[in-house]
């Protein structure tokens, strides 16, 4: 089973559980623990490869990764905890965990939050992805995910969040990585289901207003589905919204919670 961690709150039976983006770990939620365990009960997780999920059970995951196995992995955690139902939060590549989990366990998703949502790849991100599965067994991985990091969150103010996932990405693997990467081989009709697709679950998509990969996908997205979702942009704030501005991240959250 991958790792995880609880924050409990003795006066809530309402769960939170924080799904982190390829590269990263549960420690990028640092700045949302304190303010979210005032009102829930907090569960971090450390996806399969990552963070404390990594040495201990890297034998463990041999297979080929979907993402249907790795929703499975949080569902195994849920199971675990007798967690019947949680609201959900999701960064970057995380929130695709999420909608996939959702897609197929509605009932276990009360609410999903979406920030710095993936949900189309533009040209440019294509392209990234197509030079990465070129050079993915020729390049050490880190060189590749400094490349990455920097083209999603190219500005001065996205610095803090670049340096904190290349941080964490140096705790993977070459194979970890490799194996990860190869999801973008499924990702694009994953992708097209989801935003074909209204489930109707109260969605809240947080997105910075310098995410152009991924903001104007979203924006559309939200338009579409509108009776269950709702976006809201962070003004001069790039992909990683949680770590960029926390403060208006904890306080949109935690009040959309409260209201679902």
């Amino acid at each position: 089973m991958i790792s995880y961690t609880i924050y409990k709150n003795e006066n809530s039976n309402q769960w939170v559980t924080f799904v982190h983006g390829a590269g990263g770990s549960s420690s990028i939620w640092f700045k949302q623990i304190r303010e979210f365990q005032k009102h829930f009960n907090v569960l971090l997780l450390d996806l399969r490869g990552h963070g404390d999920s990594n040495s201990q059970i890297k034998k463990a995951f041999k297979q080929k990764y979907t993402f249907k196995s790795i929703a499975n992995d949080v569902l195994e955690v849920l199971d675990c905890l007798q967690i019947k139902a949680s609201h959900f939060v999701g960064i970057s590549l995380g929130t695709i965990v999420i909608r996939q989990l959702a897609e197929m366990h509605p009932k276990r998703v009360k609410s999903m939050i979406m920030g710095g949502a993936i949900l189309k790849m533009n040209f440019r991100s294509q392209i990234l992805m197509r030079l990465g599965n070129i050079f993915k067994y020729v390049l050490p991985y880190l060189v590749l995910y400094k490349f990455f990091a920097f083209v999603i969150m190219p500005n001065k103010n996205h610095k803090q969040s670049r340096l904190l996932f290349i941080n964490e990405a140096k705790k993977l693997y070459q194979k970890e990585f490799i194996r990860w990467f190869k999801l973008t081989a499924e990702i694009n009709p994953v992708l097209k289901w989801f935003r074909q697709q209204e489930l109707n679950i109260p969605t809240f998509y947080v997105m910075g207003e310098e995410d152009y990969m991924f903001l104007p996908s979203v924006r559309k997205v939200v338009e579409k589905h509108y009776k269950s979702s709702k976006l809201f942009v962070i003004e001069k704030c790039g992909h990683v919204v949680n770590v960029e501005q926390s403060t208006i991240f904890n306080n949109q959250v935690i009040a959309f919670i409260q209201k679902n």
